[in-house]
Order: structure tokens, then sequence, then C-alpha cells
């Protein structure tokens, strides 16, 4: 009898850590799954390409060192530039704080590079306290409505241009995406690490947007 009830209690808490194990696989499938289609999406959004005539133009900051901007960075400012030749664009938005103190800031840098290569300064705003992309957005709306701005393109990396703007989105901008027509990260090996961190920061932000619904 007592051996019965032992052999049952065993039973049970085998049961149990089955379920547990079958649980935490399936979420473990499902997020990989989830992970994939994520980075999928993003590839795929690199072929995302405006022509529309906005009021300014967004370029997204990134790493200068000293007064030069990074090859990323200057990738994308010779995009607002050609943008803005072109007549597509009639003014710019730099965006981006510095990394240190006493440094320059990613906006001033890439203000300077448009001016010295024939942007008008009366026709660039720059903003130079945001670090990260979502603060990149946040105040350049601040001054684009101070100037009457009232819609946008955005410039940024083709692997970058979904999660701007999904966040562009949520922030209410009436913005269409124009992704740099070349790129600094050329092969595989600056691809992949680049896709892996925006694939994970994209996800992110969606569980963010799941849970202020909840709210």
């Amino acid at each position: 009898m007592i051996e019965g009830k032992v052999g049952e209690r065993k039973r049970k808490r085998r049961g149990k850590r089955s379920w547990l194990v079958i649980s935490i696989t399936s979420l473990m499938l499902m997020g990989i799954l989830w992970a994939i289609v994520t980075a999928w999406l993003i590839t795929a959004y690199t072929a995302e390409q405006s022509t529309r005539q906005s009021d300014a133009a967004i370029i997204l900051g990134a790493a200068v060192a000293g007064d030069n901007p990074s090859p990323v960075f200057r990738e994308r400012i010779e995009h607002a530039i050609l943008l803005y030749r072109q007549g597509t664009i009639p003014n710019l938005i730099f965006t981006g704080g510095s990394g240190r103190e006493g440094e320059r800031s990613e906006a001033e840098v890439g203000r300077d590079y448009a001016v010295a290569h024939g942007v008008d300064p009366a026709d660039i705003l720059i903003e130079t306290q945001s670090r990260i992309t979502e603060e990149n957005l946040i105040n350049s709306i601040v001054i684009g409505d101070k100037a009457g701005y009232q819609n946008y393109t955005i410039i940024s990396d083709p692997l970058h241009m979904k999660r701007a703007m999904k966040l562009a989105s949520g922030l209410g901008m009436d913005a269409v995406p124009s992704p740099t027509q070349t790129t600094a990260y050329q092969t595989w090996r600056s691809q992949i690490p680049f896709l892996a961190r925006e694939t994970v920061l994209y996800m992110g932000y969606t569980v963010k947007g799941w849970i202020d619904n909840l709210r």
C-alpha cells in the first residue's frame, strides 16, 4: 500500500518534470522561430525605398572620430546630400550627441560634412542630445515642429530601417524610409552581428509595445 503511494508520487513528479521540459522547449523553439522571422522581415525591408518629397530628411546619427564621420555615418550623410541635390529633400536634420564629454557631437560633424559638400547651412537643423535611435527621432520631432515641418524622410543603413520606421510609426510621425544605397557593412562578418543586434532590439521594442498596450 505504502509502496503504491510512493510510486504514484514519483510518477506525478516525473509527469510534472516532463511537462516543464516540454513547456520550456516549446517556448525556446517559438522564440527561435520568432527571431528567424524577424530577421527575415528586417532583411526584406532593406528594399523599401521611398522617392516622396518630404519637408526634411532625418539622418540618424552614428559614430564619429574627431571631426570626421565614421564610414557608417558618412554613407548616411552622402545619401542625404544626394537627395538634397536632387531636390527631393529641401532640409536636413542631423541627429546624435557626443560619446564623451569634450567630443564633438555626431550632429555637428554631420552638419559640417554636409556644408563642406555644398549644402546650404540655412537648410540644416541639428539636435545634439540623443544617444539612441528613439531619442534621435523624438528630438528631431521637437525641432522639426518648431521649423514647421510636417513630414520626413528617414535615412539610415538598410538593416536599420525596419526598426527606425517602427519607432517612427509609434511616435506618430508621417515618415518614409530611404536607406543608403551603399553601406559600410559589406561582408557577412560585419552584416551578421548588425542583423543580430537589430533583430534583438526589434523584438524588444515589439514586446514593449505589447506591454504598453496592456496598461
